[in-house]
């Protein structure tokens, strides 16, 4: 594939031209799962055809176009009302382009530096499936205080139509990180898994291969909204899935596969799990910054290390004290348990700083998560029955060879 992005600086988005940009792109600073997301570009060639710029009306934005400066960028996250030194995760550039582009990298490592310079010891979440070379990693590891993780995204999709990006460049990009890695924790993203589409025996093996260039593996299903899928049908494209979902699909048959692949390999490969911070946290020694370890079964295939780590680090906290929390960001605690606290009236963005806050799982009693679902769409999953002993068996293996 040939991408004419540019070499050098992005150049600023025109004035007249915001009119036609969602106003949710607009907004530089979004509260994400991971972290606040950060994205002061917008614009993609990659042609991705399951990508999230499909729900901004973004997609037909091929060439990156600036919001606003590096500086501006910066001082808007750093003196947001949620982000908190040392603790709010921070993903840059995670929604609407790739940061390894070409003409965003030079973005990307100005703001990395401004971070860094300002003695920031938060997590940084950079995610790509494009190019990433020796130069790339020896800047990322001349940053002396954040805590850089670069999670290379990598499906093994070989419909063209599909995901145009040959799944080549991502592994190149892997192995080339994770053998220059130095401070710089690198994760295998293997997304999005597609029952149909990538998941042969053959693609399950390569993914397994690639595990062992990185220090962590996670893996995760597809977000099939209505407007991916409308995208879909208009351009002739086999749908996955009969529904759409606001929550990523991965049934429960795909997952018994993964799991199978991962505990079949040989010794070498790196552990793989559920969840991005998972990853993440385990790649750097660090208990989960989401607290999912009180989910137990979705804690059941990682590291026995990490699991004691996370558990050493766990504290259910105080409900009088979660009210108040609650209460200040216009919601009300309904519960708090050893899983999860539930609220009731608060967006994703006010649970997730909570979540970060307590370290402890902060859930919606709106959308409730269903056991072994781990949060996913329950479209593939009939059944909310125990796991079986000879499954658990199988599952505690995955990670322990």
């Amino acid at each position: 594939m040939t991408l004419h992005t540019g070499v050098g600086r992005v150049r600023p988005l025109a004035y007249h031209d915001r009119a036609a940009v969602d106003p949710a792109l607009l907004d530089v600073v979004e509260y994400r799962k991971s972290g606040l997301s950060l994205n002061w570009i917008i614009g993609c060639p990659l042609d991705c055809g399951y990508c999230v710029r499909h729900l901004f009306g973004n997609f037909a934005m091929k060439v990156p176009r600036a919001l606003t400066t590096d500086r501006a960028a910066f001082e808007l996250l750093v003196a947001h009302r949620f982000f908190q030194p040392h603790v709010t995760p921070i993903q840059l550039l995670n929604r609407a382009t790739d940061p390894m582009l070409p003409a965003v990298k030079p973005h990307l490592f100005t703001m990395l530096r401004m971070l860094d310079d300002a003695g920031l010891t938060n997590h940084v979440l950079i995610i790509t499936r494009w190019r990433v070379d020796a130069a790339d990693c020896a800047a990322l590891n001349a940053l002396q205080n954040l805590r850089v993780t670069l999670l290379v995204t990598y499906s093994g999709i070989d419909d063209d139509r599909i995901e145009p990006v040959d799944s080549q460049i991502a592994g190149a990009s892997l192995r080339t990180a994770h053998a220059h890695a130095g401070r710089l924790r690198v994760v295998l993203y293997w997304r999005p898994l597609v029952p149909g589409l990538n998941d042969t025996d053959a693609h399950l093996a390569a993914a397994m291969e690639l595990s062992r260039h990185a220090q962590a593996t996670v893996f995760t299903g597809l977000f099939f909204r209505d407007e991916i899928r409308a995208y879909y049908r208009d351009h002739g494209l086999p749908e996955p899935y009969e529904h759409t979902a606001r929550r990523k699909v991965f049934p429960e048959h795909l997952e018994q596969r993964v799991l199978a692949a991962a505990a079949a390999r040989m010794p070498g490969g790196s552990p793989v799990f559920r969840k991005t911070s998972c990853a993440v946290s385990y790649a750097h020694g660090l208990p989960d910054y989401n607290g999912h370890v009180g989910i137990r079964e979705l804690c059941d295939i990682c590291p026995t290390a990490q699991l004691a780590r996370c558990t050493d680090a766990a504290t259910v906290p105080a409900a009088a004290d979660v009210a108040v929390m609650a209460a200040g960001l216009g919601g009300a605690l309904v519960e708090v348990a050893d899983r999860a606290v539930i609220v009731s009236g608060l967006d994703e963005q006010r649970r997730y700083l909570m979540q970060h806050t307590l370290r402890h799982q902060v859930h919606d009693i709106a959308k409730p998560h269903h056991p072994r679902r781990h949060g996913r769409a329950d479209l593939g999953w009939p059944t909310a029955t125990p796991i079986p002993a000879a499954e658990t068996a199988t599952v505690q293996e995955v990670n322990t060879r």
